[in-house]
């Protein structure tokens, strides 16, 4: 079997797609892209293309190796981005050649479904509780908020009031046993986050996500030692060689890779055994589209230390489109009782739409994050 071509295909609401096409009519798919860079990453897949074509696709770790160590330069979102996308297309060949799931060349499942949770805003608080509400309803038992809009170095107590005052309509909308993630989303600096773990502590929180940026690692292990809150992190790194830094410095109790940006299957797959070997849970970062999720399943299915998995499934970014329409089954992606169950059909267990992709991909996107800036001027973090 031989790669014949590698077409990407930029789909609204912000994703990017790439079929692998072989000479005996096995197609696979992947979802390589960063959110607000998809041209760059849609022209690093087409770079890597020039070795591929060609090439057995069913030699993925050898494939994996001479993406990311034969170019000199290595690592970061946009390189290992590409290289993601591109092998979860591979595993998806792979897996429909052979006619079984991809956790099953890779071990086996551990589990059959897994815990999901719904993003319910907190960008502009206003209608946050109500968006927890409304998740719960539809089934969730477990919902994420961002913390915070954005906060200088040192800022007023006023602000972490309300914080806490969001945080708290939140908990008396649906109650304390719905579990309650909140992402500080890196726009939070150490002075402040100190301030903000201190004052959350109450509200017995399933974890705070992204206290700081993960470029201050060494500030973790102080943060850590004044809330009770699992600390994660991990959505902007993109390697296991980033994540060795994680877990040398302590202090993170859960890692949120993202296989669409982490190197993909093969690689966010290894750095889940680190984790678990220093005792760390695996909560897979994925606010993408319906084949990035399908890869995260797969992951789910086989990592011990998997316990909830991100989804898109109504969040705000999906205007347009949303994260069923590009697959021909629906169902696949069997929610209940805030669950989802694993996909078990071949390769990636999705079905995609080309001719529906192939449409939307006239329309394509050029999504970009907010701008934000402080009351004085100055760019804040977003």
């Amino acid at each position: 079997m031989k790669i014949t071509r590698l077409t990407t295909f930029l789909v609204p609401p912000r994703w990017l797609f790439v079929r692998i096409d072989t000479d005996e009519g096995i197609s696979g798919w992947g979802e390589p892209v960063v959110e607000g860079r998809a041209h760059t990453v849609a022209a690093a897949v087409d770079e890597l293309s020039d070795y591929l074509v060609g090439k057995d696709p069913r030699h993925i770790e050898d494939h994996w190796n001479v993406m990311y160590r034969g170019g000199f330069y290595r690592g970061g979102p946009i390189l290992m981005s590409a290289i993601a996308g591109i092998d979860q297309a591979l595993w998806d060949i792979k897996g429909k050649h052979l006619g079984v799931p991809v956790h099953a060349l890779l071990g086996g499942p551990v589990r059959d479904r897994i815990r999901v949770y719904s993003w319910i805003g907190g960008d502009r608080p206003s209608d946050t509780a109500k968006a927890a509400k409304d998740a719960v309803a539809r089934g969730f038992t477990a919902v994420k908020m961002n913390a915070t809009e954005e906060m200088h170095f040192v800022d007023t107590h006023a602000k972490v009031q309300r914080v806490l005052e969001n945080v708290q309509a939140v908990r008396d909308a649906v109650g304390p046993d719905i579990g309650l993630g909140l992402d500080f989303h890196g726009r939070v600096h150490k002075p402040m986050a100190k301030v903000l773990m201190r004052e959350l502590a109450p509200f017995k929180l399933m974890f705070i996500e992204e206290p700081v940026l993960s470029d201050h690692l060494e500030c973790i292990p102080e943060l850590a030692s004044i809330s009770p809150a699992p600390i994660a992190l991990g959505e902007r790194l993109y390697s296991r060689y980033d994540f060795k830094r994680v877990f040398t410095t302590g202090g993170v109790d859960i890692i949120q890779p993202d296989p669409s940006h982490a190197g993909g299957i093969t690689e966010t797959h290894k750095i889940a055994m680190m984790a678990e070997a220093y005792d760390v849970a695996l909560a897979l970062h994925c606010p993408l589209g319906p084949i990035a999720l399908a890869a995260n399943l797969q992951l789910d299915a086989m990592c011990h230390n998997a316990f909830i998995q991100e989804q898109s499934l109504g969040i705000h970014y999906n205007a347009g489109n949303d994260l069923l329409d590009y697959i021909t089954d629906r169902s696949v992606f069997a929610y209940e009782n805030g669950y989802v169950s694993m996909p078990t059909g071949p390769g990636l267990g999705v079905e995609v739409n080309d001719a529906y992709v192939a449409e939307r991909a006239a329309v394509g996107h050029r999504w970009r994050n907010p701008i934000w800036r402080h009351d004085d001027g100055s760019v804040a973090e977003w």
